[in-house]
């Protein structure tokens, strides 16, 4: 291992002891004939030290790559509104991009081309702004309008929004990534006495995410889920008077659509239970003997 450690001049003379520039003193005088030492010079320029890939027979290992991926995720919100804003404009503009400008105050206070905003709990980003007119305008793709109930806004609609997280924000909602997983359908409203109740009817397969007292984001407001139909593919939730003043939610008729985001350790717990996860720590647990 030390010679393959040297420079390629040592691993040559290493392996080809008859290299070196001068003939050992022994040599000459067992075999001082000049034919001798003519044969000599011959076998020196006849032999060439061997490449050095020869002596690596093992290729390079290729570069680690782990075992899983995962999603990064660029911005993550709570689900607690911070304004609504009015949509002033929304549509196809000069360059042929699909996009939607809404007017706001609080959401411009700090804000920076690029940023990430929640426009009814779908994350959007800012791509110009203008403090002065209190409006900022965000792209929309087609798979969004696809995903989302924004292709249905319509001039001077109100909007939930919220900045993403800094390290700063208090946590007050919970975990909301701003990636709507689908749309429901307001069902019913009833109120009671100064709250609201509201039914939203989804599809079984978000319906399967969302369990009584557990989180769920609706138009980008985090709430408590309440109950759960099965038979009617449904679920509901409770408005305080406060929220209500507050999202976009109670301003929706019956038959409207909200987008929807189920709360991700569900999904991530049914990923783990198909993936065999659970079974592999069984069958790793000693067997005990008695």
């Amino acid at each position: 291992m030390t010679a393959l450690s040297t420079s390629s001049s040592s691993v040559s003379r290493f392996l080809n002891p008859f290299s070196q520039s001068k003939t050992p003193k022994f040599l000459n005088l067992l075999n001082p004939q000049p034919q001798q030492k003519s044969h000599t010079k011959n076998l020196i320029f006849t032999l060439k030290p061997p490449s050095l890939s020869i002596l690596f027979s093992t290729k390079p290992s290729k570069p680690f790559k782990p075992l899983f991926y995962s999603t990064p995720v660029r911005s993550l919100f709570t689900g607690i509104v911070e304004e609504m804003g009015e949509i002033k404009h929304l549509g196809y503009d000069k360059d042929g991009s699909f996009t939607m400008k809404i007017q706001a105050k609080t959401i411009l206070e700090d804000i920076h081309l690029g940023d990430s905003i929640s426009v009814n709990g779908t994350c959007l980003t800012v791509t110009d702004f203008a403090t002065q007119l209190a409006e900022f305008t965000i792209g929309l793709a087609p798979e969004t309008l696809r995903k989302t109930s924004l292709g249905e806004l319509q001039h001077g609609s109100s909007v939930n929004l919220e900045r993403a997280l800094s390290p700063s924000t208090r946590m007050g909602g919970h975990f909301v990534q701003g990636h709507v997983d689908g749309t429901g359908v307001i069902v019913s409203r009833e109120p009671e006495g100064d709250s609201l109740w509201v039914k939203v009817k989804t599809g079984k397969d978000l319906l399967k995410y969302i369990v009584p007292k557990g989180f769920i984001a609706v138009d980008g407001t985090s709430l408590t889920v309440v109950d759960v139909f099965d038979e009617e593919d449904c679920f509901n939730f409770m408005l305080v008077a406060y929220t209500q003043q507050k999202v976009v939610i109670p301003l929706k008729k019956v038959g409207q659509k909200v987008n929807l985001e189920v709360d991700i350790l569900g999904k991530y717990v049914e990923r783990l239970l198909s993936s065999g996860f659970v079974d592999s720590i069984r069958s790793s647990r000693p067997v005990e003997v008695h």
